[in-house]
């Protein structure tokens, strides 16, 4: 089995326009991605989609592998599905997110452990356990339900299930809840066609891409990190990683 990595970098990103070039400690956040993509065992390449002129000048500059995309995908999904078009030696897609300057390898090569230990999986993700009150009930933190399994029931931006027999400030402590990391693993086929579906009435409720592949009867696995990742979605996210090292 080869496993290719792909990671999506635009420059358009609406509340940080330009973030794949935001200074991180001394280096791109592209670059830092794309380091601590190649560090993943499990990864047989690693290779940056992006459409943007300036992104390529630095991809140049410390010669990372990219290809260039059309500048209309929607999501990220969709701009690995160009790039996996291009190499079919490959028979596992993992999305690695470009706003994620210090992910760890070992969450990268969970998520494809998922593929290599059980041939039958299509699609995969990651999950954390919440404790904290305060991410259980942020609307813009992505919360997973999971049948016994461990394949995806659900995804909502509100916690699910609701505690009939519980105060809202007593939920965290009677229920396990996850939330969704966002990282995805595809196989090859599973990718291309799900990037052919048509935007579906739960995804457009919930503004969450993985709901359409539920809604079309494909299966979610998922796998249990205990790895926290941060994200930079604004400048003001910048001060989450001061502290690491450069």
């Amino acid at each position: 089995m080869k496993i290719l990595g792909i990671i999506p970098a635009r420059y358009a990103s609406t509340r940080f326009p330009g973030k794949p070039l935001v200074d991180i400690n001394g280096k791109s956040m592209i670059r830092r991605v794309y380091e601590q993509a190649s560090k993943a065992s499990l990864l047989d390449k690693v290779i940056v989609a992006t459409d943007d002129d300036r992104i390529i000048t630095e991809l140049q500059s410390f010669n990372a592998p990219y290809i260039r995309t059309r500048s209309d995908h929607q999501s990220g999904t969709d701009r690995c599905a160009e790039v996996a078009s291009n190499f079919d030696e490959y028979d596992v897609i993992i999305n690695i997110q470009g706003d994620e300057p210090y992910i760890n390898p070992r969450q990268i090569e969970l998520l494809a452990s998922c593929f290599r230990d059980n041939p039958g999986v299509q699609l995969a993700t990651l999950v954390k356990k919440i404790s904290d009150e305060s991410e259980l009930f942020n609307h813009n933190i992505p919360k997973v339900v999971l049948n016994a399994n461990g394949e995806a029931l659900y995804f909502s931006r509100h916690p699910i299930p609701f505690q009939r027999a519980h105060e809202l400030s007593d939920w965290a402590a009677n229920h396990q809840y996850f939330k969704h990391i966002g990282i995805y693993g595809y196989t090859r086929r599973a990718l291309a066609e799900i990037t052919r579906l048509p935007p579906s009435p739960l995804e457009l409720a919930e503004s969450l891409e993985q709901l359409r592949w539920l809604e079309n009867g494909y299966q979610i696995h998922t796998r249990i990190t205990e790895l926290e990742t941060i994200a930079i979605d604004t400048p003001q996210d910048l001060d989450k990683i001061r502290h690491f090292e450069g």
